[in-house]
């Protein structure tokens, strides 16, 4: 396929997208599965092309006039530079030609559509990030940096670093996150590579891993990983502190692959039902909550037209109840993570400072807000103390 082609490929998946609201995996997948003459750089040019529209979204249909695939791949060309009338030839498998109607000029982008921030969530980002707001945001317009964490079950950054090398994938030591390794190159072979099959790398961002590194090194009792999902955050666990991880979920379905995940690790991670789980009281309780996914949007820019107010204000009111909820687990004495990969206060400290003055005597040990850069994700993790 010549590059205009994969333009027309581009403009045809985001059309389905927008239109079934699917992820974007989903539409690119099944595009890809009707489309199988795309070989493998072809469908990797593509893929860039539609994460690229989607994490810049508004500005692009800004720039080229309309909420449409065709629209927005002439806004991201002509945010590049590109050479339009050579893309839009029509020859071969090119988009048709432009029309005067698609050259414009248009108005000017608000400064909201710039940064691909929601009208209706511009005013918080701009309360809760300040100075930040904007920097953070044109972050969350680029591409996202990879990471692994070493599993230290069975592994070590250096001896998974060496081991990955040999399947042609190159990783770098994180700065200052001891578990974390940067993927450098080939970082589509890492599902393949012996390192991954073997258990001695999961994905995981390095902001993630931060949370779990940065707490107490001596726990008196179980850990509890209380809001598990697809168990990251269990795995984490079990390989830091070297111990048997209790994992939960809500929605219990979410689990399910976690038993054959954790036989890769070497991890033991039992998966409780809600009649087990209240049982016993932790030494450590985790709650990595639902929340905005807004420190993440570059690698799920979809989530972002997902968020309303309406969900915001649900997903804030939820936290808040799981914190009580999971505080009541944490033994006196114990611990109690509360973690979001937001950049928002208001479901980051705002969180903890309600819940705090709620009770009497809590010790809040440590509260970091990560905002998203080279280093990793927008992530924010506090750790409560309960009193003995």
């Amino acid at each position: 396929m010549l590059p205009a082609a994969h333009v027309q490929a581009a403009i045809e998946i985001l059309d389905e997208i927008l239109e079934t609201e699917c992820t974007a995996d989903v539409v690119i997948g099944r595009w890809f599965r009707r489309h199988r003459f795309a070989g493998s750089k072809d469908r990797l040019a593509i893929r860039d092309h539609i994460y690229d529209a989607l994490r810049n979204l508004r500005f692009y249909s800004a720039m080229g006039g309309g909420m449409r695939g065709r629209a927005i791949m002439i806004g991201s060309l002509l945010n590049k530079g590109s050479d339009l009338q050579s893309v839009f030839s029509g020859h071969g498998y090119a988009p048709s030609q432009l029309d005067s109607k698609e050259i414009g000029p248009f108005p000017e982008a608000s400064i909201q559509e710039r940064l691909d921030i929601p009208d209706w969530l511009w005013p918080i980002w701009q309360s809760d990030l300040a100075d930040k707001a904007q920097h953070v945001a044109q972050k969350l317009t680029q591409r996202a940096p990879l990471f692994l964490r070493a599993n230290l079950i069975k592994s070590s950054v250096r001896h998974a670093i060496e081991v990955l090398d040999k399947d042609g994938i190159k990783a770098i030591a994180h700065d200052t996150v001891p578990t974390a390794l940067s993927v450098v190159n080939n970082s589509r072979n890492i599902f393949k590579s012996f390192a991954y099959q073997e258990g001695l790398v999961e994905l995981q961002d390095a902001s993630s891993q931060m949370s779990i590194c940065k707490l107490p090194c001596r726990l008196d009792g179980a850990i509890l990983d209380f809001c598990a999902g697809g168990g990251g955050k269990s795995l984490a666990l079990a390989a830091w502190f070297k111990s048997k991880v209790f994992a939960y979920d809500t929605a219990q379905p979410r689990m399910k692959d976690l038993p054959s995940r954790a036989k890769r690790a070497g991890a033991e991670i039992i998966c409780l039902s809600k009649e087990n789980l209240y049982k016993q009281q932790y030494g450590l309780v985790f709650c990595d909550v639902p929340c905005s996914g807004s420190g993440t949007w570059r690698r799920d820019p979809w989530a972002k037209r997902m968020l309303t107010k309406e969900i915001l204000e649900k997903l804030i009111k939820v936290q808040g109840q799981i914190l009580r909820k999971s505080y009541e687990l944490v033994k006196p004495g114990g611990f109690l993570a509360y973690a979001t990969c937001s950049v928002l206060k208001i479901e980051n400290i705002c969180q903890i400072e309600a819940f705090s003055s709620s009770l009497k005597n809590l010790d809040c040990l440590e509260s970091n807000q990560i905002m998203p850069s080279e280093d990793g994700d927008g992530f924010f993790y506090s750790y409560i103390k309960k009193p003995v």
